[in-house]
């Protein structure tokens, strides 16, 4: 298991300049609005998406875990409902240049949290609307993201 962060950014250079330099690597994946980071030391999968935000508000997109397989993903998911928390399913979704497996909660300050394991890269953002307007692929404001058909509520 990986913890996954996800900040909003307004420019992807600057950011990607000063990150490949606190985190002294390179990023294993970079678009035109989207980078990731995965590092093994400390474990942690980095995520920056190029989204407006308002300044003062943060910049904290989402927080989650990676996990190794569909089998951790739906675990956590009884773990939760269990545990009284009611998840948001995305089995086979694509969202964030990725095939990915996933739940999402929200902690009682509205921050989200999503549970995933990734399939398989993709060559598109995201699938159609976002369940959750205000994380990773939701459509930036001018609406240029690229989609194809699938269902993606991230």
């Amino acid at each position: 298991m990986k913890m996954h962060v996800a900040i909003n950014v307004n420019n992807l250079e600057a950011s990607l300049d000063f990150y490949r330099k606190l985190f002294n690597a390179e990023p294993t994946k970079v678009k035109e609005d989207y980078a990731k980071f995965e590092l093994d030391e400390p474990g942690l999968h980095f995520a920056l998406n190029v989204r407006p935000y308002q300044q003062g508000s943060g910049v904290i997109n989402h927080f989650g875990f990676q996990v190794k397989d569909t089998e951790a993903v739906l675990a956590t998911k009884k773990r939760l409902r269990e545990a009284g928390l009611v998840s948001l399913d995305e089995m086979n979704t694509t969202c964030c240049y990725a095939v990915q497996d996933k739940i999402w909660v929200r902690d009682p300050e509205g921050n989200p949290w999503e549970i995933f394991y990734t399939k398989a890269n993709s060559e598109f953002e995201s699938a159609d609307q976002a369940a959750f307007s205000d994380v990773c692929c939701s459509a930036p404001a001018d609406d240029t993201a690229k989609t194809t058909s699938g269902s993606c509520s991230c």
